[in-house]
């Protein structure tokens, strides 16, 4: 007799389908995986039998192979626990096989039968209701599951629960969908003193989802400013939630079913490989671009960063994604992030200052600024210098305006850009490109003679001319304007790079 259980291999974030299929045959006693499972589902022979034992159950001694099919496509992780144990009960007549072809299995087992938490469980509850089944998973990932709608879910807190479950003998209950988590209190910009020049392009910034470097001395407030920025980003939306939760569920951090609406922000140190950034290893994970999908990646200290490793991020800041090619796999992930940078103007940080300058400037500053590279430089839509703060600064009040007015101004931005999404096709300005930049972010005719002769006299590539101009949409939306005027496109000019004098 041959049993078979449906369950799913990840790629990237595509849930792909997997029969388990197990055979009980007269022969010499064997357990037996095929179908390309990698080390860690070979070793679930050990912890299935172990699960088994745990509940009174010993293996026939006959000849037992398990198939995963299609057996070309390479398995990993430790989900097809589940799957293989169900799919050898069925085999040995413990349960019903007909009553399992309509559910997908996915857990790990526990040696004592208990069915543990593995990752992408959010993913194959999507591909359950996309493919009309059912999803068994683990009970601590029962409310991660109810969040794909009209998947009935089956959460099991150990084998025996779930076989006694199908077996009607027992009545598991329903899971219900995790909560939405409460953003947590972060850092006001009401504690930035000084600055408003930063705050300024930081407020850009954030209405237009753009990319930003500020660059200043050490203790100006680069860091404090980056952390104010989630305060001021509107919410995801329930759609784009889900769509962040799916890249937490297949690296494994998403706790206990908690969605929450606040945007990612990621800050990896400077030490990170490129695996680390871009996503990779054995088993390809998401990396730090990946996770902060639709939110902030921070990277401060910004030279000190590998250049090979900063320049894989110039490939997914342009396309919004980022493949990962490996001899064994090749997948794709989302990352569609805004990038926030803070880097010293030169190694020693005090460049500009007579006091504390070393002797090797203007040299000094060059070669540290020369680490990221110029078309890495070219993708990084505002530039900001952020002044020293001095002890008078410090003295005075906090600001009258802080987080919450500045969070309304652009919220009001992004709801102009949501209402010309369905022409335009983005969700941000900083997404706008062909048809619908020329459409709406076109400046008039006084700036537009202004863009011309800043474009040569400034020495803009192609894509700093794009970028300049969504720049000058988001600037315009913020203003309440409906066309992008002169003083739009000098703001945006203002906040470009300057190129080097030949």
């Amino acid at each position: 007799m041959v049993a078979l259980v449906r369950t799913v291999a990840y790629l990237g974030l595509e849930a792909r389908a997997i029969e388990v299929q197990c055979q009980v045959a007269p022969g010499l006693p064997r357990f037996s995986v095929v179908g390309l499972p990698d080390k860690a589902v070979g070793e679930s022979r050990e912890r299935v039998q172990a699960a088994l034992s745990a509940m009174g159950l010993a293996l026939p001694p006959k000849r037992i192979t398990i198939n995963l099919s299609p057996a070309d496509l390479p398995k990993e992780g430790s989900h097809y626990d589940l799957p293989i144990a169900l799919a050898l009960l069925a085999a040995m007549g413990v349960t019903d096989a007909e009553q399992l072809i309509e559910w997908v299995a996915v857990g790990e087992l526990a040696l004592d039968a208990r069915i543990v938490s593995s990752p992408g469980v959010l993913l194959a509850a999507i591909h359950a209701s996309e493919a009309e089944l059912g999803l068994i998973c683990p009970r601590a990932q029962g409310a991660e599951a109810r969040w794909a709608s009209g998947v009935p879910v089956i959460a099991a807190p150990d084998l025996a629960s779930l076989l006694n479950h199908l077996k009607g003998t027992q009545r598991l209950p329903e899971p219900e969908p995790g909560e939405v988590e409460k953003a947590p209190p972060g850092p006001d910009l009401k504690r930035v003193k000084g600055q408003e020049t930063a705050k300024r392009a930081l407020e850009i910034a954030a209405a237009g989802s753009h990319n930003l470097l500020m660059v200043g001395p050490p203790g100006a407030g680069k860091s404090l400013l980056a952390s104010c920025l989630p305060g001021i980003l509107p919410q995801l939306s329930p759609a784009e939630a889900l769509e962040v939760s799916m890249v937490q569920s297949v690296a494994g951090t998403l706790q206990e079913g908690r969605i929450s609406r606040q945007r990612p922000f990621r800050a990896p140190h400077h030490s990170a490989s490129m695996a680390a950034l871009t996503g990779g290893g054995l088993r390809v994970k998401p990396g730090e671009v990946s996770l902060a999908h639709l939110g902030v990646l921070f990277l401060d200290e910004l030279p000190e960063f590998q250049r090979p490793v900063l320049d894989s991020l110039r490939q997914p800041l342009e396309t919004g994604h980022v493949d990962v090619a490996r001899a064994n796999a090749h997948v794709t992930f989302p990352a569609r992030v805004q990038l926030v940078a803070a880097m010293n103007p030169c190694r020693c940080g005090h460049l500009g200052d007579p006091s504390l300058a070393c002797s090797r400037a203007p040299k000094c500053a060059a070669d540290y600024q020369a680490r990221v590279s110029g078309p890495m430089l070219d993708r990084i839509d505002l530039h900001v210098e952020v002044d020293p703060v001095s002890a008078a600064d410090l003295a005075l009040p906090p600001s009258a305006e802080g987080s919450a007015e500045v969070a309304a101004r652009v919220a009001a931005a992004r709801l102009r850009q949501t209402a010309r999404s369905e022409a335009s096709g983005a969700r941000s300005n900083a997404e706008l490109d062909g048809d619908a930049l020329e459409q709406f972010a076109t400046p008039d005719e006084a700036g537009q003679k202004l863009l011309m002769q800043a474009a040569d006299a400034m020495r803009l590539s192609a894509r700093s001319y794009v970028r300049m101009l969504r720049v000058a949409r988001t600037i315009a939306d913020l203003a309440g304007s409906e066309t992008v005027g002169r003083i739009h496109v000098a703001e945006a000019l203002s906040y470009r790079r300057q190129p080097p004098r030949a």
